[in-house]
């Protein structure tokens, strides 16, 4: 590992009114951990290396958790985040996701009222413990053809006058609900299932929200297709030889190309192990040349 070790190495984004380091830490991954120390160690170990950007959401919860209801060895990646991180560091920003959530019988929902929405913000506001949350994303289940998120962002349009958000952003969705929301509100990100071999249709999306000062924040990015699974093993020739050549590890070529497809995209890889942690952090300052990179597309 390099001795200078930091998340700063990947550069800035202005996220809202916020300056954050381009390499965040999503928190997903954590809730899976059945260590609850080691991941609060992670979570603390991600802030001492330089992440001031860490995406969460109230439905990440370990196997057979519920949103507060029953009893049980639930972890939630919220309360862990509180737990090891509050009272939270100036410039920590916070971004979570409304939309899904879990219900009684651990079946997933989506929001579909005003209602249902603010009892998900203010869920979020518990769990973290905090007064305001720094960015809300919509997250939607994308549906082909006309699918609307007017009603969905205007109600949290509405929370974030009233003081209960800051900043807002959208999740899984379409240039089409970019156009529709911006007429609403400012969209600080968007959020989308995007890598070095998957998606890869999104990518006049992400010039597009380069171009209106739109963060675009992949998640995935080293998982590709195996999802929610882990980290892919399945990477292409090219990948295993630049990775070869440098000395570093595939899952790090693909951090390192996705923060080279602009300025304002984000990584928020996540882990709940302390190595691969740093061996995400490390990915912020390794460059790769145009030739490189033409060579990966």
């Amino acid at each position: 590992m390099p001795e200078n070790l930091s998340a700063a190495a990947a550069g800035t984004w202005k996220l809202g009114d916020s300056t954050i380091h381009r390499m965040g830490f999503g928190a997903m991954r954590i809730t899976a951990n059945p260590d609850r120390d080691l991941a609060v160690r992670v979570l603390r170990r991600a802030v001492e290396l330089g992440v001031n950007h860490i995406d969460t959401a109230a439905f990440y919860v370990s196997p057979g958790g519920t949103l507060g209801i029953g009893e049980g060895p639930s972890r939630f990646a919220n309360e862990l985040i509180r737990e090891a991180l509050s009272p939270y560091p100036e410039g920590l920003v916070i971004t979570t996701k409304v939309g899904p959530g879990i219900g009684p019988d651990h079946d997933f929902y989506q929001a579909t009222s005003a209602a249902d929405l603010r009892a998900q913000v203010e869920l979020n506001l518990r769990q973290l413990g905090k007064d305001h949350l720094d960015v809300v994303n919509l997250r939607i289940l994308k549906k082909p053809g006309a699918d609307s998120v007017a009603e969905r962002f205007g109600a949290l349009a509405e929370l974030r006058d009233a003081g209960l958000i800051r900043h807002l952003g959208l999740s899984n969705v379409r240039p089409d609900h970019l156009d529709e929301a911006q007429a609403i509100a400012p969209v600080v990100c968007v959020q989308n299932s995007y890598a070095l071999d998957t998606h890869r249709d999104d990518d006049t999306f992400l010039r597009v929200c380069g171009e209106r000062g739109v963060a675009y924040v992949p998640f995935f990015a080293i998982a590709g297709p195996a999802r929610e699974g882990q980290a892919t093993t399945d990477h292409a020739d090219a990948v295993r030889r630049l990775a070869a050549a440098k000395g570093v590890s595939e899952q790090q070529i693909r951090l390192a190309w996705t923060l080279h497809q602009g300025p304002h995209v984000l990584a928020i890889p996540g882990t709940g192990n302390p190595a691969h942690l740093e061996q995400n952090i490390a990915a912020a300052g390794l460059r790769l040349t145009p030739e490189e990179l033409a060579g990966l597309n």
